[in-house]
């Protein structure tokens, strides 16, 4: 019998990532949403991919506009991951968010500790998702502790996280 749902998803908790925030933009419409599924990809081209839900407002901006900007959270932007994994939240729409646009046209988060600003190369679906591949057309970064995600919960490194 395949692994249920929940145990899935605890499985996958064992997975300590970084917190990011993918913002986009469409015509006047910016918006970013909290994401762990991130991955680099490949040096030539330099590119990363981020997986977005079909049915997140995220994803239909980030279709039709074609760019992406994979923010880097530092550990003093937890609250920003919280709001952000919060469709209806006013930072989701980055109101209140300090943010410039980057080479792509992507939002840029000015505080964030490591940006990837890119356009979108390629699609693939799979299950409940789009998988978007980003050629990186600029990147930056600034001093600062990251943070990360663990079995549920936020930290940075030095933290002791709960077994």
């Amino acid at each position: 019998m395949p692994p249920s749902k929940e145990d899935f998803r605890r499985t996958m908790g064992y997975f300590a990532t970084g917190v990011t925030v993918v913002t986009t933009a469409h015509n006047a419409t910016v918006r970013g949403m909290t994401a762990n599924s991130v991955a680099s990809v490949s040096l030539d081209p330099l590119s990363v991919l981020v997986c977005v839900n079909r049915e997140a407002i995220t994803h239909r901006i980030l279709s039709a506009g074609g760019v992406f900007c994979v923010n880097i959270l530092s550990d003093k932007l937890e609250a920003l991951a919280r709001a952000c994994a919060r469709p209806d939240s006013p930072e989701a729409e980055l109101t209140g968010v300090p943010f410039h646009p980057g080479e792509s046209g992507a939002p840029v988060l000015d505080d964030a500790l490591a940006y990837i600003d890119c356009r979108v190369g390629k699609t693939a679906e799979f299950g409940t998702h789009t998988v978007f591949f980003g050629e990186a057309v600029d990147v930056g970064t600034r001093e600062g502790l990251p943070l990360f995600f663990y079995r549920g919960q936020y930290g940075k490194p030095g933290d002791g996280l709960e077994e």
